[in-house]
């Protein structure tokens, strides 16, 4: 059965597609796209296309794709839907959408790199972001692109793009002081970075200088005749838009600018100087928030001639200053001007040092867990070891997902989809009242009571959702059946069977829970329930922590995402370090997250360099 639908493509506030079906329509178009030689002005441009080409494949673009969940109908089955999505738009619109593309920095003109127009006859090819999304496009929807072997092997791919949240209404970022400070990080570098010896680089070596963090400058102020005029750390306001544009999801410098407003507004950056003319063109960018002295405004200026530096609280939030950091500081620091370390500065060293004890552990010490140097431990400290590194699993988004997939190829991946829902179900009970009557009780005493109503409802759903689980994973031959000891199965079906007789019923239909049962159910029985289910959880996590964990930490991806964590910890810890007295944000503001992926050609690289073997390892940290 099929059904088809119209409607039109989604904005924000500012005019543009939401993210994700910007991202989708460009990696749809590129798949579909033949990309070829160009020849223009006696210059030949490999992997490009022009207006003409993307325009035919816009006019009809179709693109499937597959997903795998519960039938709304039965929510024990498991069912694939297809959904086909097709793309019509005109010439015009077709253009129009091209320009968004190169605004997201997704495409540039071939002949003229630093062009931002996208015009009737220029040639465009794939931006390093461009191909990081195709890559992340392709892989994750199991499209067969040999037509792009060619592309991938001949352009640079991004090695690692920063994700910033959204909101799923409007689509703008979800700004929270973690999200800047994490940003920031990535904009500043793990060290100042001076790109002084650029001249003999080509287009790829530039560009993963960039990526190392904003080019900085020592920008001299001719009004002061003095040392004291030779600011360090400065930065354009233009280069700042376009590296932010170049190395995160941000798509259009309006974004940019929002975000580099709230460095201003943070304290890590500042202005040093903006000497345009009257007459130039200026857009201001001002956000607003709250901070200890009231509403706080700033301003970053999207201008030609506006110079921005980092500020002593930027340099302490990029951990510039750490002692173990090696620093390529600006080309006319001496070390003859460094103070020598007094005695004084040896004790607080040694203080900070010990402060380490106290902090957060960072995602690269938990991910080592004594897995190092394959050093023999006694049974139960390998069993409480690996227990730590399952429960750390279970808490980061990044290693969950990739435990799922290991799971997954050794048929197993029901012992983490049951832990989780039923750590979803205990969470949902907790905040109810464990003293509610039952459901039957319940109708009679909400007449009166809308928060009675709301009570038996919650209270349902829960009924309900116990019964999914059961379904799902502990009724006999399910769809996705849990390999349990026999007592456990046999005590919870013991249970269920003696409820239900006592309530008239006729116990479990050919070992099944039926919803309709669900009012028969009191609020003490599903907590009885639910107690039950919490012990099979232990043998599940057991069973996981002794059996599955050893043998995915001794994966490839795994070993890849430790050691990459361990190179490149920047977003680890994000309240560390935050400026003395910045700007503070309202309670009531939604917390966004950011996320790092890695290119599988950049992760390949690494492997080789480290000796180890290659592997398609893409991160959402």
């Amino acid at each position: 059965m099929s059904s088809g639908s119209s409607h039109m493509m989604k904005t924000t506030k500012r005019g543009r597609p939401f993210l994700k079906d910007t991202m989708d329509l460009f990696a749809t178009l590129i798949v579909s796209l033949k990309l070829v030689t160009t020849k223009q002005f006696f210059r030949s441009f490999p992997h490009s296309f022009q207006l003409d080409d993307a325009a035919a494949n816009l006019g009809s673009l179709k693109f499937s794709q597959s997903s795998r969940g519960p039938d709304p109908r039965d929510p024990t089955r498991i069912i694939t839907t297809t959904t086909t999505t097709t793309f019509t738009m005109t010439r015009d619109m077709a253009k129009a959408m091209c320009q968004h593309f190169m605004d997201a920095r997704l495409i540039q003109n071939a002949a003229d790199l630093t062009s931002n127009l996208f015009k009737e006859r220029g040639v465009y090819t794939l931006t390093p972001k461009g191909l990081h999304i195709l890559e992340r496009f392709i892989t994750k929807n199991g499209i067969n692109a040999d037509h792009l072997v060619e592309v991938f092997a001949s352009e640079p791919i991004c090695m690692k793009l920063l994700h910033l949240e959204r909101r799923s209404s409007d689509d703008e970022i979800i700004v929270s002081q973690p999200v800047v400070t994490a940003l920031f990080r990535r904009f500043a570098g793990r060290q100042p970075n001076y790109m002084d010896n650029t001249s003999n680089l080509d287009a790829t070596g530039q560009y993963h200088e960039r990526a190392k963090g904003i080019p900085l400058m020592d920008h001299r102020d001719s009004a002061i005749r003095n040392a004291q005029g030779n600011n360090k750390y400065c930065f354009s306001a233009v280069t700042a838009l376009e590296w932010l544009c170049d190395f995160t999801s941000i798509v259009g410098r309006d974004e940019a600018a929002e975000m580099a407003a709230h460095f201003v507004r943070f304290g890590l950056v500042q202005l040093v100087s903006d000497k345009r003319k009257t007459t130039d063109a200026a857009v201001i960018f001002t956000v607003r928030g709250t901070g200890t002295n009231g509403a706080q405004v700033r301003e970053f200026r999207c201008t030609a001639k506006a110079i921005y530096r980092i500020t002593e609280d930027g340099r302490r939030v990029a951990r510039w200053d750490q002692p173990t950091r090696l620093t390529r500081d600006s080309p006319n620091t001496s070390s003859s001007h460094l103070p020598e370390r007094t005695s004084s500065d040896a004790a607080n060293l040694a203080s900070t040092t010990d402060a380490k004890v106290h902090r957060r552990i960072s995602m690269a010490e938990r991910l080592k867990a004594e897995y190092n140097n394959g050093e023999k431990k006694d049974a139960a400290a390998l069993r409480e070891s690996n227990s730590d590194r399952l429960n750390y699993i279970l808490e980061e988004p990044a290693l969950r997902s990739l435990f799922r997939e290991f799971l997954r190829g050794n048929f197993c991946e029901e012992n983490l989809s049951f832990w989780l829902e039923v750590q979803d179900l205990k969470r949902k009970f907790s905040i109810t009242s464990s003293a509610a009557p039952s459901a039957r009780a319940q109708v009679a005493a909400s007449k009166s009571s809308p928060g009675q109503a709301a009570m038996e409802k919650h209270h349902e759903s829960l009924i309900q959702m116990a019964f999914v689980i059961y379904n799902t994973y502990l009724a006999p031959h399910s769809q996705c059946e849990l390999n349990i000891d026999h007592s456990l199965r046999n005590e919870l079906i013991n249970y269920l069977n003696d409820v239900m007789q006592d309530h008239g019923g006729k116990g479990l239909y050919q070992g099944r829970m039926e919803l309709e049962q669900a009012s028969t159910f009191t609020a003490t029985q599903l907590q009885t329930m639910i107690r039950l289910y919490e012990r099979i959880q232990h043998h599940v996590f057991r069973l996981m922590a002794t059996d599955s964990v050893p043998k995915f930490i001794k994966t490839s991806r795994f070993i890849a995402l430790r050691n990459w964590v361990e190179e490149y910890d920047t977003m680890e810890d994000p309240t560390s370090g935050n400026p003395t007295h910045p700007p503070g944000l309202d309670d009531n503001e939604e917390v966004g997250r950011t996320y790092v992926t890695i290119s599988q050609a950049a992760n390949e690289k690494a492997m080789q360099n480290r000796g180890g073997s290659k592997t398609d390892l893409i991160v959402d940290a």
